[in-house]
């Protein structure tokens, strides 16, 4: 049998979407077609676990029934793709859809609870009156029913989790401005998660996690299962859309709350906050109204160092995450807009205390136009409470190393293991042993010790430290004066035969 490759199934799913496009814009379809990919994957994998167990126990109901009730999620009839593709010509289909949803999150309360309670398939805003909903639903159900999703006819075992990812990616492309909010470009959760290198055992989080696909991307950088995952999302649809994920990489036991972090951090151990071998995050860029008019009064005491203007969120969440890392052993990854390295006032007294206390390692410059619904360029820190006694800070500049594509820039594998391979090289070496720092590679990478950071009033604006000017070639003088004589003599050249042929013509 001829078994399904990534490539057929993502054209598949691509055009499933056309049911919507045009319609409603995209950060709204892709929360109904993500939802039918997963119910169209978790029914397909159910027929597949029946019919080997219908094999297995030569067509014994009772012991099928009994092994079916083992297994990692439950089915019930009445909540199949199947079922609804029955019904596609009923004329209450978005209710039907609903309700199989309901059912579905009833029979697996611990990992699908309120997953789908975002997702209305009978709304009217979204999906148009009655007519128009019924007939878009409809085509929805066809188009997945050209997919068999079951295990044993895919080419891969992550074949859905990447076609989830596919689509998330494909999403954010048409969404435009509001794409950031829910998604990090593949290239850049690779290089964050192997900067950040989580090691087996270890508790990975990401406090703004979208639809995880971070947080998924710095667990396989393990290289095995042994490591746990936990997030939070302060958009409904989009935390349901970061459970789905989780479960579609066979990573149900990822604890995605659902919540604002900053505000209402829900990843506790007890009335404290949990920690974390490894925090990453891609917050929103310099967000207002992150809440610092209660910052003062934190139970967690999280905003010691100074508040965060209320206009600019970007250390807030900053020092949510450090707060939240192991003591000695806590690393975090994170990914800012510029502003953070150098603006002054509150924020510059929060960068100075966190420099102080030996927290930050790395500064590095990425390209423009790498993200989706910003073209601004940004960077990441990466901050270790385990630095010991090196106190020097490594400095990349990264930015003209990129892929130009049709609609934003892209890293390429070598501009991600040129970092990486840079920030090894910094890890590996002995601190500096003066006040000076040292260039680790010419107009990319420099090593500054904590003393120049000091001297720079603690900016970490990256050219202050990575001289990336080019000397112009210098001008040959009589040359210039050679070319400029022969061009004025082409000129009077050309005007007297333009006066000739006007005289001709009797002007």
């Amino acid at each position: 049998m001829q078994k399904l490759t990534q490539k057929e199934i993502n054209n598949i799913l691509w055009k499933a979407c056309d049911t919507f496009r045009g319609t409603i814009d995209a950060t709204q379809y892709k929360d109904y077609i993500l939802t039918m990919l997963f119910l169209k994957y978790v029914t397909d994998v159910w027929k597949d676990k029946k019919a080997t167990y219908v094999e297995k126990y030569k067509g014994d109901d009772v012991r099928v029934e009994r092994a079916l009730r083992n297994e990692r999620f439950q089915v019930p009839n009445e909540c199949t793709f199947d079922h609804l593709f029955e019904q596609r010509n009923e004329n209450n289909l978005g209710e039907l859809i609903n309700i199989a949803l309901e059912k579905l999150e009833d029979a697996n309360r611990s990992k699908l609870e309120r997953v789908f309670r975002n997702i209305d398939f009978n709304s009217e805003p979204n999906l148009g009156q009655t007519k128009d909903r019924n007939r878009r639903l409809k085509n929805l159900l066809v188009d997945f029913s050209a997919l068999d999703l079951q295990p044993t006819h895919l080419e891969g075992n992550d074949v859905i989790g990447d076609a989830y990812e596919y689509l998330i990616a494909k999403f954010a492309s048409d969404a435009g401005k509001k794409a950031g909010e829910f998604y990090t470009p593949a290239e850049v959760s690779t290089l964050l998660a192997k900067l950040v290198d989580p090691q087996p055992g270890n508790r990975i989080a990401d406090p703004a996690c979208g639809s995880g696909s971070l947080l998924i991307k710095v667990g396989r950088e393990v290289g095995n299962n042994n490591f746990s995952l936990y997030g939070q999302e302060n958009n409904g649809s989009t935390w349901a859309l970061a459970r789905m994920n989780m479960f579609l990489h066979e990573m149900d036991n990822a604890d995605i709350e659902w919540g604002d972090t900053l505000n209402n951090p829900r990843l506790l151990e007890g009335d404290q906050l949990m920690k974390f071998h490894i925090v990453v995050a891609n917050p929103p860029f310099s967000l207002d109204k992150w809440g610092a008019e209660n910052a003062l009064a934190d139970q967690y005491n999280r905003f010691y160092r100074g508040v965060p203007p209320k206009s600019k969120g970007d250390y807030a969440f900053i020092t949510h995450m450090i707060e939240t890392a192991y003591e000695d052993v806590g690393k975090v990854g994170v990914i800012v807009p510029h502003g953070v390295l150098f603006r002054g006032s509150g924020e510059g007294k929060i960068r100075e205390q966190l420099i102080k206390e030996n927290l930050l390692e790395a500064v590095i410059g990425l390209p423009a136009n790498l993200f989706f619904g910003t073209g601004i360029p940004a960077a990441i820190l990466l901050f270790n409470k385990g630095k010991g006694e090196n106190k020097d800070v490594l400095f990349i500049d990264a930015s003209r190393e990129y892929q130009e594509d049709k609609n934003q820039n892209r890293l390429r594998q070598e501009d991600i293991q040129h970092i990486v391979k840079t920030y090894k090289i910094f890890k590996a070496a002995a601190p500096l042993a003066t006040k000076e720092g040292a260039v680790l590679e010419d107009k990319y990478a420099y090593r500054a010790t904590l003393n120049e950071v000091e001297e720079n009033d603690y900016n970490l604006n990256i050219p202050r430290y990575v001289d990336t000017f080019e000397e112009e070639a210098p001008i040959d003088i009589p040359a210039t004066q050679s070319e400029i004589k022969r061009i004025k003599e082409e000129m009077a050249s050309i005007e007297k035969k333009m006066e000739e042929y006007l005289k001709e013509l009797g002007f």
